[in-house]
């Protein structure tokens, strides 16, 4: 049975990998590699910079596209649909590599945390034994970028997405949130004299960027050099953590 190894990397640093990773890594028969279309092909070119300095440049790599989402489906739909072409590109991908028993996905971050890899390898026909290498979040990323802890004391913390800060508002009895996947920075709809952020993007790396203070005193800072970065780069990882004042 082919063996589906999921690993995370971190937030592009080869730094981040930990030993499990680079063992996985030494032992893989085959990496898949997604492009992501124009404007994003540093996202593939850094995958493979990772591979090389792992594994050597004579690595076996498979690339495939990444398929477009449809706009025209409600969220839920478009998402289902577009996992569902994902899947059967990974499919298509590995089935022509045959000799291929170990073939390991490289995963921003860490599998687990805002990221489908998961869901996406379940759909898998036939299903591998899949196994999953823990990596460093964009959370724990951003919390040592900024040498602040996660949480205050013996308090809880909220994680989220832009999404649902836009469509719910701040969250009910919630002191600290970690928004991600926000490309709207919707931080801009809260009282900004009121709470305090955190923003991290390219974090772990040389392009790595850094504002905090109070929302009301940078939230102009953080949409301008966002904006900068994301056209200079083509793309843009980031996120933010906001506490109450």
């Amino acid at each position: 049975m082919t063996q589906l190894f999921l690993i995370g990397i971190g937030t592009g640093n080869p730094d981040h990998l930990t030993g499990e990773a680079r063992r996985v890594m030494a032992e893989a028969d085959l990496f898949l590699v997604p492009h992501k279309g124009a404007g994003k092909s540093d996202l593939a070119g850094l995958r493979m910079r990772i591979i090389d300095e792992v594994c050597g440049t004579g690595a076996p790599v498979a690339t495939f596209d990444m398929p477009v989402r449809d706009d025209t489906l409600p969220y839920i739909a478009r998402v289902d649909a577009w996992h569902d072409e994902i899947a059967h590109r990974w499919t298509t991908t590995m089935a022509q590599h045959p000799t291929a028993q170990k073939v390991a996905l490289l995963v921003w971050g860490d599998p687990s945390l805002y990221d489908s890899t998961l869901r996406i390898a379940a759909r898998l026909v036939p299903q591998p034994e899949l196994r999953v290498v823990a990596g460093i979040t964009s959370v724990q990323a951003l919390t040592a970028a900024h040498a602040i802890p996660l949480n205050t004391l013996n308090a809880p913390v909220t994680i989220s997405t832009g999404r649902r800060l836009r469509d719910h508002g701040w969250p009910a009895d919630c002191e600290t949130l970690v928004v991600m996947l926000d490309g709207d920075c919707t931080f801009q709809a809260l009282d900004g004299d009121g709470f305090d952020i955190w923003w991290g993007a390219y974090l772990g790396m040389p392009e790595q960027i850094l504002e905090a203070g109070r929302l009301a005193d940078v939230s102009a800072r953080i949409i301008e050099r966002r904006a900068v970065a994301r056209s200079a780069h083509g793309w843009i990882m980031d996120t933010y953590l906001l506490r109450r004042v």
